[in-house]
């Protein structure tokens, strides 16, 4: 008998293990990368074209509007090499123009070593710029690149004191008016705010943005936007390209 009672439960957790729903995965899911036979490749998904309209930054002050070249190729296995020196090295070896002031224009052909890239003009619906999005709408590599970017920012009247923050994945390099303001090392994530540079002046008219993000394996993404002395978003200013 005793041994009928027990077979009886064992049948009991059996039947009730069988009929218990398959829990979800615990913890953030990624996007699901689209499968290489996909032909929905397309900008419009995530920008929309730049116009000769300026362009304010969003109501949180961050940059939409960028030049953005096609990625240049990298052979890059892990993120945890992008040291300063390395990547000081890269830019300087992998740049499309030594001229820190100078504008592409939309649709531009440029020679990176022997690769032929071309430039978009774009404006991001969100406050970041992804750049796994426009690899892969492109139809260009998503991993192991270096993207070359540039802005134009318009400023009515001198601004002092401002500060120049970014995030990215993974590392990253940004000038103002030709010069170095801030070199974002190792394998980061797109955190907005993540590094800022020291206290810059932003001209009353024309000032130039030059950005350079560079990532191996895993995702790419940047974020840019000024602060002010009070750590505020300064937005009293307008982007082109010209």
């Amino acid at each position: 008998m005793a041994f009928v009672i027990l077979l009886g439960l064992q049948l009991c957790v059996t039947n009730a293990m069988a009929q218990t729903p398959p829990q979800p995965p615990r913890g953030p899911q990624l996007p699901p990368i689209p499968i290489k036979g996909d032909t929905t490749h397309t900008l419009s998904a995530h920008f929309t074209p730049a116009t000769s309209a300026k362009k304010a930054p969003n109501t949180r002050g961050f940059i939409q509007r960028w030049l953005v070249l096609e990625p240049v190729r990298k052979d890059i296995a892990r993120n945890n090499i992008f040291t300063d020196n390395y990547l000081r090295t890269t830019f300087s070896t992998d740049n499309f123009s030594t001229d820190f002031n100078t504008v592409p224009k939309n649709g531009e052909a440029v020679k990176v070593g022997d690769q032929e890239l071309k430039w978009y003009a774009l404006d991001s619906k969100t406050f970041n710029f992804n750049l796994y999005h426009f690899t892969y709408a492109i139809n260009k590599p998503k991993y192991g690149m270096l993207v070359w970017l540039v802005t134009v920012i318009n400023c009515s009247e001198e601004m002092k004191n401002v500060r120049l923050a970014a995030g990215c994945n993974s590392g990253s390099m940004w000038w103002l008016n030709g010069e170095e303001a801030l070199l974002l090392s190792g394998d980061r994530d797109m955190i907005a705010d993540n590094g800022t540079s020291q206290r810059l002046t932003l001209k009353k008219g024309k000032n130039i943005i030059r950005g350079a993000v560079i990532n191996g394996p895993g995702m790419a993404n940047f974020c840019v936007r000024f602060l002010d002395e009070k750590g505020l978003p300064v937005k009293n200013f307008t982007t082109g390209h010209e």
